[in-house]
């Protein structure tokens, strides 16, 4: 596990406010919460960059009809009872 560092950040009084609220419904330290938000925002951050990497060079259209290729060779069957909305 890596060392913990120490990052002071200034915010907005209301987005303190809000981190404060959800920390405490969430029954969590505002360290705790605050390390999980960024912790999953950089995450989306990272996979969005990734997934561009993938499709960079590919336009829309062959993109989706790749995923028409795919789709085609997914067999058709009923819905489990326990699967329907």
């Amino acid at each position: 596990m890596s060392k913990a560092n120490v990052l002071t950040i200034r915010v907005l009084s209301e987005l303190k406010n809000s981190i404060v609220q959800f920390a405490e419904e969430q029954k969590v330290s505002i360290n705790q919460f605050v390390m999980y938000i960024l912790d999953k925002q950089i995450w989306y951050m990272e996979a969005g960059h990734y997934l561009s990497s993938l499709l960079n060079g590919y336009s829309k259209k062959e993109i989706l009809a790749d995923f028409g290729d795919v789709m085609a060779e997914v067999k058709m069957r009923s819905v489990l009872d326990w699967d329907e909305m």
